[in-house]
């Protein structure tokens, strides 16, 4: 398993998926839509259903955020704060370094915790 990916695919669950798709199509720049074609409605993360990623799904969001889901920002993770801020969302806390890039703890609309990841150059 080694060279397996560890982490496959992920599900949030939201309140309000016109709300959430505008709220991730704002903050990260999506063109998510609601696909209908399963047995509940499902907005993939980034539009892409051919590649691994996830999806928003109706459901109740754990009280205290649940998991954290770090996703890649377009541009600058500091841009990416004010989008979120500006969509609805939360920052929690100050851009952290690590050696693969930089990310801000954030909290969607439906207080999913979410991690706004912008990758080294």
């Amino acid at each position: 398993m080694p060279d397996q990916p560890i982490v496959v695919w992920n599900e949030i669950p939201v309140s309000d998926m016109k709300k959430a798709i505008a709220f991730y199509n704002s903050v990260f720049g999506y063109n998510m839509t609601i696909d209908a074609t399963g047995p509940n409605p499902i907005a993939v993360l980034g539009g892409n259903m051919t590649v691994v990623g996830g999806h928003l799904y109706p459901g109740k969001p754990a009280n205290s955020g649940g998991p954290t889901v770090h996703l890649a920002v377009p541009g600058k993770v500091e841009d990416a704060a004010k989008r979120c801020r500006a969509a609805g969302g939360e920052i929690v806390g100050e851009a952290i370094t690590i050696p693969p890039g930089r990310f801000i703890y954030a909290k969607d609309p439906d207080g999913n915790s979410i991690g706004l990841f912008e990758p080294a150059a």
